[in-house]
């Protein structure tokens, strides 16, 4: 059955914009597949930990080979990889924090990537292996001017990294949807702007057009 994998990462539970455009956005795909399944994963208030030594090791270590703090280590690592390869849709929610994706949505992408799960090294290249899978990221950005021309998009590390990163591991169609000034005026139109982009991004005919 369809299933979506929803990641929030915004520290913020109450009052957070975000949310409010992914629960649009998930209303929305649940709309279109009746029989679908949404998985979802608040990083932001249960937040997943950083890479420790013995994950690391334990990543370049045969399953069979590894000690018991190295199982350990790399357990939630297979967990989250799991709920990606289950996943058609990934429904990312990331406001920026200083320049760029929040730290818990950081320790979610380096618990994720990783050599011979989902993403491959071979001859010289890497090849990314969550093939046939589908993004939403849902971008907020307090000010004003970090979109392309923006008077302020050298700073944007924001959705140029989750475009990559989503494409290294393999995700090809990815597609993002951005709200600018959320801490200025004109909050609440820009807002219902997103709202109806990540609504139609989300629907089932959109997906048959470029990304």
């Amino acid at each position: 059955m369809p299933t979506l994998l929803r990641i929030d990462s915004s520290a913020r539970v109450a009052g957070s914009h975000t949310k409010r455009i992914a629960d649009a956005a998930e209303a929305a795909w649940c709309n279109a597949h009746q029989d679908g399944v949404v998985v979802p994963r608040h990083i932001g208030t249960h937040p997943v930990p950083a890479l420790t030594q013995d994950a690391v090791s334990g990543f370049f270590t045969a399953a069979a080979d590894r000690t018991l703090a190295q199982r350990s280590a790399v357990k939630l690592s297979d967990i989250l990889i799991a709920e990606v390869r289950e996943a058609d849709t990934l429904l990312l929610t990331a406001p920026i924090y200083y320049f760029s994706v929040p730290g818990t949505l950081k320790c979610w992408i380096d618990q994720v990537t990783r050599v011979g799960e989902t993403f491959a090294f071979e001859g010289g290249d890497f090849r990314g292996l969550l093939r046939e899978k589908r993004a939403v990221a849902i971008c907020a950005y307090g000010g004003d001017g970090y979109l392309p021309g923006g008077a302020f998009a050298e700073a944007n590390f924001l959705d140029p990294y989750l475009r990559f990163i989503l494409k290294f591991i393999g995700i090809e169609d990815v597609r993002i949807v951005s709200v600018e000034a959320t801490g200025g005026p004109q909050v609440a139109e820009r807002v219902d702007t997103a709202i109806s982009y990540a609504t139609a991004a989300m629907t089932a005919e959109s997906w048959s057009d470029a990304a």
